[in-house]
């Protein structure tokens, strides 16, 4: 099992990315219009900002985690936490909000497990950095059979150097 605690660095990353200007609402754009995993898009830009070459094979057991992680807790729990979003019917509020934090949290944990899984197949950085947008090119290519290249390279010049 994968020590999440101690493979902190893409975490820390993906975290400082996201709140970027403009990059939540790309990421979301591509995970909701285009099927992207964010995910794994934040770990191939981090990737290729801090020197790591990623091979084909390194691509493709990444891609492999994110559909686990992604088939079995993310897209369910995202599913339920959209459910709650919204008022139901004979089901109080105040309580509905406060599981739906609860849901959001546990969903926040499953990605945080995900690019923990990521983080430990990156290989160690031994180049210089590169452009993001090969990294995410690379993934979204290998996610699906459209690659997105607009929302892409939006994304890649939105995420902080």
């Amino acid at each position: 099992m994968i020590d999440v605690q101690s493979r902190a660095e893409l975490w820390a990353w993906a975290l400082t990315a996201y709140r970027a200007s403009g990059v939540s609402e790309t990421c979301l754009g591509l995970q909701d219009v285009n099927g992207q995993n964010v995910p794994l898009l934040l770990w191939a830009a981090w990737a290729a900002r801090t020197g790591r070459a990623l091979d084909e094979d390194t691509v493709e057991a990444a891609c492999d985690a994110a559909r686990a992680w992604d088939r079995v807790a993310v897209t369910p729990l995202r599913a339920v936490r959209r459910t709650l979003k919204r008022p139901v019917p004979d089901i109080d509020d105040t309580a509905r909000e406060a599981l739906r934090d609860q849901v959001k949290a546990v969903e926040l944990a499953a990605e945080r497990h995900l690019l923990a899984g990521l983080e430990a197949l990156a290989p160690t950085a031994e180049g210089p950095p590169r452009p993001a947008i090969e990294g995410l090119v690379a993934v979204a290519r290998a996610w699906s059979r459209v690659v997105p290249r607009p929302a892409l390279i939006a994304l890649a010049e939105r995420l902080p150097a």
